[in-house]
């Protein structure tokens, strides 16, 4: 057992390092001396607490074996009940200007209290310092009157002198975008905690209608974080996003424990969780059920890239459940400042299309690189296909034109984009359909490695496979098959078992070294 983070009125504990989204055995957990509903996960969320109080966590076994642990609430000045500034949280009347009014007055290390009810808002700007607690039973229902939106202009330039501000964000570049429900612009010591429900309310008939119209101001999240620090988002439930859910961008030390991001299949780009040039995140417990990737990670595209070089790096994804979606988790297709030092571990997915899914394309860069990405004690039940790399993504205006598809090398410039290595461990994956891997490389720069290490990929009886695995010209229809690999420097099999494919275990070309022992 292990304290994850306590807040003034909450704490995340880690029950079981050993299982996956749920725990690997039952158990009991008191806080406080009060039973806490761990709903048998491993990563387990308590509210309701008291601020600056010592509490004490009991852990108890199914063998009988007991662990304890203690801890303190962090000190809180004030609490804030938003009713008392105006909101009714009737369903009917609109309450931005009272909960705004709330957080805008709560003072250093004081609480915003959002009690049951439900709450019509327009978009809400946070405060440093200060803990927004969206309670049970309380839910954010966000307006959907476009007329009139606040709009964070994606660049702002000086009078005088160099430099620009950025604001606004539309897949990788600085553009103008609709402000999210929750919006934090350069704020730190920000903790946004409950088990309320932050609902988008987006349908085909409001935000998701012509959504492939791209009109700025593009369509809002529901948290936009730009330029912060020291962020924990713990144990709410987001749903119904007119577009991602969670973007953080170039923002440091954030913690997402015990959330809950849900979205119809058929809604259009409604990604989970999409860091974009971020710093040490911590994505624990959560659940992803959505139309698009369940987590992409982000870089830019090459504009940001080359002016920034921002990596999103030092991330930790574990004790998840990733449920539908394109991608379990996705690097790119916009990392043109490069991904790094991600692992993913002790992690579920269900139905995915695909579980490991990387995509970026010529013209990312010479920062865009993927490295150091790894993907272990990860079990996966009905995905497609486990692992895709793919370096001819065809996105963006551009991405079918002969320049992103050609299959004979290109020159190799400061717009070519780098995949370096990629482990998968100790993997489990059940009821595939299309293949064990497809990974298409550039023909001018190679992957450098892609290792799978004591791991067993079973198949379906007559799987209906994909049409598309990579989604590049030319990729052919997979059903039942092995790893397929294109322009690798080096392929590893370590103690690889596959079950009730057709045809060879690995099918390579222009692989220069392949391992499969």
């Amino acid at each position: 057992m292990k304290l994850i983070r306590a807040t003034s009125r909450s704490c995340t504990i880690l029950a079981d390092e050993k299982g996956d989204f749920t725990a690997s055995g039952a158990y009991t957990l008191t806080v406080g001396g009060k039973a806490a509903d761990t709903k048998g996960q491993s990563v387990v969320s308590v509210f309701g607490l008291w601020p600056d109080t010592e509490y004490q966590a009991e852990l108890v076994r199914e063998d009988g074996k007991t662990e304890t642990l203690t801890f303190r609430t962090e000190a809180e000045s004030y609490s804030l009940d938003v009713r008392r500034f105006g909101a009714k949280g009737d369903g009917e009347t609109e309450d931005t200007a009272a909960l705004q009014a709330a957080i805008l007055s709560c003072p250093r290390d004081g609480r915003v209290r959002i009690p049951a009810g439900i709450y019509r808002t327009g978009p809400l700007f946070l405060k440093s310092h200060i803990t927004l607690e969206i309670q049970q039973g309380a839910e954010l229902h966000l307006i959907d009157e476009r007329p009139g939106w606040p709009v964070l202009p994606g660049t702002v330039f000086p009078a005088e002198g160099k430099g620009e501000l950025l604001l606004g964000s539309w897949e990788g570049n600085p553009l103008d975008m609709c402000a999210a429900l929750l919006t934090g612009i350069g704020v730190k010591d920000v903790n946004i905690i409950g088990e309320g429900i932050a609902d988008g309310c987006a349908t085909h008939d409001t935000w998701w209608r012509k959504d492939r119209i791209k009109v700025p101001p593009f369509r809002p999240r529901l948290l936009y974080l730009r330029d912060c620090k020291n962020i924990t988002v713990q144990g709410l439930t987001f749903r119904n996003s007119p577009t991602w859910n969670l973007h953080p961008c170039f923002s440091e030390n954030l913690d997402f424990l015990n959330v809950r991001v849900e979205a119809p299949a058929v809604s259009p780009n409604t990604d989970g969780f999409d860091p974009e040039s971020c710093k040490n995140i911590r994505v624990l417990g959560t659940v992803f059920s959505v139309g698009d990737d369940c987590i992409a990670i982000k870089a830019g595209k090459i504009y940001m890239g080359s002016t920034y070089h921002t990596p999103c790096e030092e991330i930790e994804i574990a004790w998840c459940l990733m449920k539908d979606g394109h991608g379990g988790v996705t690097i790119g297709s916009e990392m043109a400042g490069g991904v790094r030092k991600v692992r993913i571990h002790n992690c579920r997915m269900e139905g995915n299309d695909r579980g490991l899914r990387i995509k970026t394309r010529r013209g990312r860069g010479k920062y865009a690189v993927i490295d150091d990405i790894r993907f272990e004690d990860v079990k996966m039940i009905g995905v497609k296909a486990p692992l895709v790399v793919n370096e001819l993504y065809f996105c963006d205006p551009d991405g079918k034109s002969p320049y992103v598809q050609s299959r004979e090398p290109q020159p190799v410039d400061d717009t070519t984009p780098t995949v370096g290595k990629i482990v998968y461990e100790r993997v489990r994956a059940e009821e595939c359909t299309a293949c064990v891997g497809y990974v298409l490389g550039l023909p001018e720069r190679p992957v450098e490695e892609i290792a799978l290490k004591d791991c067993s990929f079973s198949f379906c009886e007559n799987p209906q496979g994909m049409d598309q695995p990579a989604m590049a010209l030319g990729v052919e229809p997979c059903a039942g098959k092995g790893v397929i690999a294109h322009n690798v420097k080096k392929l590893v099999l370590d103690k690889v078992t596959m079950t009730g494919i057709d045809g060879n275990r690995v099918t390579v070309n222009n692989v220069e070294t392949v391992k499969d022992r």
